[in-house]
This record gives structure tokens, C-alpha cells and sequence, in this order.
């Protein structure tokens, strides 16, 4: 039974001009999100995602009176977790949809593109220079990258074959290298699934930027590996062109930290209790 059956009572009290039959559903590894014509109702797929609803709220109310240069979703309501009630988050709706990773085979596009992410990480950049922002985002632990080896080896390898094994291996022993950053906000999930953007005059415009779960102040080169994923080494290296050859090993963070991302998104799954993705973060290690 999908969303619009399992909470249809809930659904008709909070998106009343639309019929639950006709509303979109996108299912994300810790949400399912209901879309009305204006606003999205987001309901937490388990139960240590809906623990995590209140630090969401918090995050959106702060990321709300920033001038990024682009939209982030408004908190519109929040209710349940009391008892039996379903929790959830009534959020603005953005418009605008995931830019395809084909799109940046056409050269104008990519640097159209490159251009607005490092506008992007940029807002994110000053952002974090806000002592608004710094008085309620929470700072990436300094100890984060080895307890997360640690965690890695005692949760994740027992699923693993001894080739894969050897594989995390590698990939972990480069964390211990990354320093310990809080310079900027970082959304943590910046791969094209979040990040919407419209079409005007045949170029991609950014729109804003969703699912701000994972927000903390940490280390900018995170997002950049996301959208390194999802676009490609091209891409990323555009992005990064303005930053010519005084980087400060920003390039090598990002590929240290997107080796992990695997690993990440099985350890996260282990723990929520989504077989789904838990085999597609562990399939290249079986």
C-alpha cells in the first residue's frame, strides 16, 4: 500500500484542494514526500528518521532568513510524534525539476551549470559565516570520519566478502588524512535528486535546493563530491576551475570523500532498517 492509501485522512487534512489519488509521491532513502501543487507533505519512512524531524525544522527555519540566491523550502507546519499521531513536515514546494546528467554533455549547458554551483557553494560558504546560523546548525564532530571506519568495520564488514572488505579498507584509511573543517554550511546530499532547476531561454536555471537533513558546518568539499556523483569529473573540475591551483587540497578531500559515499549510504541503511538501499550501498563489496 503506497503513501496516498496508507495516510489518505492525514493527506486530505493537509493538502485539502487536492485529491490524494492525483498528488505525485517521491520516495528518498529517509522520506516519502506527497506533492501538492504548492506545498509537499514529508513523512518519514522510519523511525530513527522521524527522530530526526525536529532537528530538520530547526535547520529549515534558520536556512529561511538567509539570502543564498536560491530557495530553499519553507517550513509551513510541523505535527505528530505524540502517541500513535504520524509525524511529519508540511514544506513550500519549489518549483522546478533534477537537472539529467546528459544535460552536461553540451558544452554551454555545463558552464551554465558549473557557473550556478559555485554560486551555490559560494552562498554556502558565507552562510556559515553567520553567527545566526552558527548558533543552531550543528558542527561536524572532529572525531566524525573515525568513528564512522569504526562503525564501518564493526556493522558493515560481517556483509561483506573478503575482496570487499579490502576495498572499504582502502577507502577508509584515506579519511585519516581530511582535517577537521566547520568553516561552512554544508547540505550533505547534494546530488541532482536535490537540487532543482527551469529551463528559460534553452539554459538551466537554478531553482532551490531540497532535503536539508544532513546540514551541518563541515567541510564544503562533502557537497562538491556529491556533485561530482552525479555530473561527473568534468563538471566538478569547472566548478573548481575558479579556484585555480591554490585550493588548500580541496580536490583530494573530494575525491577521499566521495569513495566513502557507498559506504555512507549502507551504513545509514543498516541502521534505519532499509534493505533497499543497504544492498545498493553494499554492491560493490559483496
Amino acid at each position: 500500500m503506497n503513501a496516498r492509501e496508507t495516510h489518505r485522512a492525514l493527506l486530505g487534512r493537509l493538502l485539502p484542494d487536492s485529491r490524494p489519488d492525483d498528488l505525485a509521491v517521491r520516495q528518498g532513502q529517509f522520506h516519502t514526500v506527497v506533492m501538492g501543487p504548492d506545498r509537499v507533505v514529508c513523512l518519514p519512512r522510519t523511525r530513527a528518521a522521524a527522530a530526526r524531524l525536529p532537528e530538520r525544522a530547526v535547520a529549515l527555519r534558520a536556512l529561511a532568513g538567509l539570502d543564498l540566491g536560491f530557495r530553499t523550502p519553507e517550513l509551513l507546519l510541523q505535527g505528530g510524534g505524540h502517541g500513535t499521531d504520524v509525524p511529519f513536515l508540511v514544506l513550500s514546494r519549489i518549483p522546478g525539476e533534477p537537472l539529467e546528467a546528459e544535460a552536461v554533455d553540451d558544452a554551454q549547458v555545463a558552464g551554465t551549470v558549473a557557473a550556478q554551483f559555485a554560486t551555490l557553494l559560494a552562498g554556502l560558504a558565507r552562510a556559515g559565516t553567520d553567527g545566526r546560523v552558527r548558533a543552531v546548525l550543528p558542527r561536524a564532530p572532529r572525531d566524525r570520519w573515525r568513528r564512522f571506519a569504526q562503525s564501518t568495520r564493526a556493522e558493515l564488514f560481517p556483509l561483506m566478502s573478503d575482496g570487499g572488505r579490502l576495498r572499504a579498507e582502502r577507502e577508509l584509511a584515506a579519511l585519516g588524512g581530511l582535517p577537521h573543517l566547520t568553516r561552512a554550511v554544508v547540505h550533505g546530499d547534494l546530488g541532482a535528486e536535490n537540487v532543482l532547476w527551469e529551463w528559460k531561454q534553452g539554459l538551466p536555471h537554478l531553482a532551490g535546493v531540497l532535503d536539508w537533513d544532513d546540514v551541518t558546518l563541515g567541510d564544503p568539499a562533502e557537497d562538491l563530491a556529491a556533485i561530482g556523483a552525479s555530473y561527473g569529473r568534468d563538471l566538478l573540475e569547472r566548478v573548481l576551475a575558479p579556484r585555480g591551483r591554490s585550493n588548500n587540497g580541496l580536490t583530494t578531500r573530494v575525491a577521499v570523500i566521495r569513495g566513502t559515499f557507498a559506504l555512507q549510504q549502507a551504513l545509514q541503511a543498516l541502521r534505519d532498517g532499509d534493505e533497499g538501499e543497504l544492498a545498493d550501498g553494499l554492491a560493490g563489496y559483496r
